[in-house]
């Protein structure tokens, strides 16, 4: 089971960098999305939590990035079903678990790797840092990147094209993210906004990246949830993908085995 993961892992991690298109198009759009909010909104008198809109949306910035990464790298799994790579996977005699595990880490590794180079930037968009910090953000983008990556893998898993799974990231991946707080804060928005926002599990991801970054008593997180609700919400919600994604692979149906 552990050289399954690891074939499957490794193949999703060399494929993705040698793609120079996907290596762009996963980290080009938050870095122009940053610069182009923070440059249009950076004079303005929006000033969530006392923060330069450019310093506010770097956190935007960096879910975003783990977003478009999770996103792109799963969808290899329609890809490999064209090709026919998934079938022989398939009736392979490995557990379905290791498929999983191999994609999805694969996929969490990918945008890891991202969410590390935009962290990059923390010194040019002012945002402060520590060490010990970095570590904490480190860890909440690990459990952020395995949730977005087990939720890509378990709808990629159900589409049979690419743009079928093109429309549902329109219709749902980036909803989820401007409603989670990465581009506005809940204060301020109508109710409904806010409902939505207090019930969409990335908006407990993106929490968690500002607690890491500023504090639990920095002004910028004090309208948050907490850390351990955060946390919380954010560890149940990677299981529940990676449960999700599981339970999707084990339904062999008559697509799979064709």
């Amino acid at each position: 089971m552990g050289l399954a993961i690891y074939s499957l892992w490794h193949r999703e991690v060399l494929r993705f960098l040698l793609d120079r298109a996907r290596v762009f198009s996963s980290l080009g759009q938050p870095v122009i999305f940053w610069l182009l909010f923070s440059g249009a909104l950076g004079q303005s008198s929006f000033r969530p939590g006392q923060l330069g809109y450019g310093e506010y949306f770097f956190v935007g910035g960096l879910a975003m990035t783990l977003l478009f990464t999770a996103i792109f790298s799963t969808i290899t799994v329609i890809e490999d079903r064209k090709e026919g790579f998934l079938q022989g996977v398939l009736v392979a005699p490995v557990p379905r678990l290791a498929i999983v595990l191999g994609k999805v880490l694969g996929s969490t590794t990918l945008a890891l790797l991202n969410g590390l180079v935009f962290c990059a930037l923390m010194p040019v968009a002012g945002v402060p840092w520590t060490p010990l910090g970095l570590l904490t953000v480190v860890g909440v983008m690990t459990i952020l990147a395995l949730a977005l990556a087990g939720m890509g893998y378990s709808l990629a898993w159900l589409m049979d094209s690419s743009a079928g799974y093109h429309g549902i990231m329109m219709v749902l991946f980036m909803p989820m993210l401007l409603l989670s707080g990465a581009f506005f804060p809940a204060q301020g928005a109508h109710w409904v906004m806010r409902g939505l926002m207090t019930v969409n599990p990335l908006t407990y991801g993106v929490g968690a990246l500002r607690h890491a970054i500023y504090g639990s008593n920095s002004p910028a997180t004090a309208d948050l949830p907490g850390m351990p609700a955060c946390l919380l919400v954010s560890v149940g919600f990677a299981a529940a993908m990676l449960a999700l994604g599981t339970l999707t692979t084990l339904r062999r149906t008559a697509r799979d085995a064709n």
